[in-house]
């Protein structure tokens, strides 16, 4: 569960990261607050959020079992453990 929460923060990161690498590539203080306007901060934030919206989308829409499939649960079969699995 630590994984996608991990991505969801990187992804909203990323824009911030993106504009501060800017910033250093123009010789702009990166540290200088009139380059961290509120205007740009809403930007970024937009952006991020952005991202963070398609990927949600992007996992519900392309990750799970197909349509009509059924879950297998994990079971003991002649003394072996069989991992679950989709039937179709």
């Amino acid at each position: 569960m630590i994984r996608p929460i991990l991505t969801e923060i990187a992804l909203f990161l990323t824009p911030f990261v993106i504009y501060a690498a800017f910033l250093l590539a123009t010789r702009a203080g990166v540290l200088d607050p009139a380059s961290w306007s509120p205007r740009v901060l809403i930007w970024l934030t937009a952006a991020a959020f952005l991202l963070m919206i398609g990927s949600f989308l992007i996992l519900a829409h392309f990750s799970g079992a197909p349509a009509g499939s059924d879950y297998v649960p994990p079971h003991m079969e002649d003394g072996k453990l069989v991992p679950g699995h989709i039937k179709r």
